[in-house]
């Protein structure tokens, strides 16, 4: 299995700090998750219903027209290699960036498709060799961004030969206006949004694919009925029709974001790059910092190839103990 932010146990184990000691900005999840209420008895007792609403809540809140729940945008981006590989003769050659979520990758090429990598900026060249082109918008883990003008041409140039777009906006709920989701009912055109980040709901595992209609029904067969527990589903309906809390989240979010870049500026760790969720900083000393900060039970996610590091953002109360570890170093 690929590595991913927070394995805290390896990190417990490997420094002899007891799980509950750390404070794990590996994640890049809102530390100000969405707060629940008492999930109703029946959610538990019976299988989860398709139409309990859920699916109209998610196409109001992405303005889109079609959505299939899936359990965690993970379930999604898996799907995606399968139902290309049922609707082509041969395997795709998948393009995506060389330092994005690398999940991705793995689950195209189990599938027997062809990935190229590119560095930063996408030519002309890689376009046209591409069979389906692969983003994360904003991009994890360097917060690269791309307009939805220059998504749209990209998807026209690769429709036209039956291609498809697919763009992680896992990281966009902070910025819905850079969203391509109002446009995925475009053949070949697909998003994969989740839960787990901007509402704080990770352990929830709610995600959804966003496309058009047929191949999203095409995608449900893989997939299999009840794919999100109902209690799951619940949460996520009640969450995505809360729009008090999302426009005070992403106000807070866009202050604490300001705030977590003066405080690694201050300290010598200038961002490359980031979102609302998170800060990117490419480092010569990322192992070194990596190592100080842990040894001190603050867990950020190392990239040693870059090298770099990202900062997600702590909880109020943890603020202090971030900027005295800093400042030890």
């Amino acid at each position: 299995m690929l590595e991913h932010g927070g394995n805290l146990a390896a990190a417990s184990q490997q420094y002899g700090i007891a799980l509950e000691d750390w404070l794990d900005l590996s994640t890049g999840i809102n530390p100000i998750g969405y707060p629940l209420t008492a999930i109703p008895q029946e959610a538990w007792q019976r299988l989860p219903l398709e139409n309990d609403g859920l699916i109209e809540a998610a196409c109001a809140y992405y303005d889109c027209r079609f959505a299939l729940p899936t359990a965690g945008s993970q379930a999604a981006l898996q799907v995606l290699p399968q139902l290309r590989a049922g609707t082509q003769l041969k395997p795709a050659k998948v393009a995506m960036p060389q330092l994005m979520y690398q999940e991705h990758a793995k689950a195209w090429q189990r599938h027997g498709h062809k990935v190229i990598r590119f560095d930063t900026d996408l030519d002309q060249t890689i376009l046209q060799q591409a069979d389906v082109l692969l983003l994360c918008n904003p991009n994890n883990p360097t917060g690269t961004r791309f307009t939805a003008e220059q998504l749209l041409e990209w998807h026209a140039a690769l429709a036209q030969r039956g291609g498809w777009l697919v763009v992680d906006e896992a990281f966009m709920d902070a910025t819905p206006e850079h969203s391509i989701a109002q446009h995925t009912h475009l053949d070949g055109l697909f998003a994969l949004r989740s839960l787990g980040k901007f509402f704080g709901l990770a352990g929830a595992r709610v995600g959804f694919l966003l496309g058009a209609k047929q191949m999203l029904l095409e995608a449900q067969e893989i997939i299999g009925p009840w794919s999100v527990a109902g209690p799951s589903r619940h949460a996520a309906k009640t969450a995505l029709e809360d729009q008090a809390w999302q426009q005070l989240t992403r106000q807070q979010l866009f202050a604490n974001n300001q705030r977590l870049a003066d405080l690694l500026t201050q300290h010598g760790l200038q961002p490359a790059g980031g979102t609302a969720l998170f800060q990117f900083v490419v480092t010569p000393q990322a192992a070194a910092w990596h190592q100080h900060l842990a040894r001190q039970g603050i867990w950020v996610r190392l990239f040693p190839d870059v090298p770099a590091l990202r900062f997600g953002l702590p909880p109020e109360k943890a603020w202090d103990r971030l900027r005295d570890a800093l400042q030890a170093c």
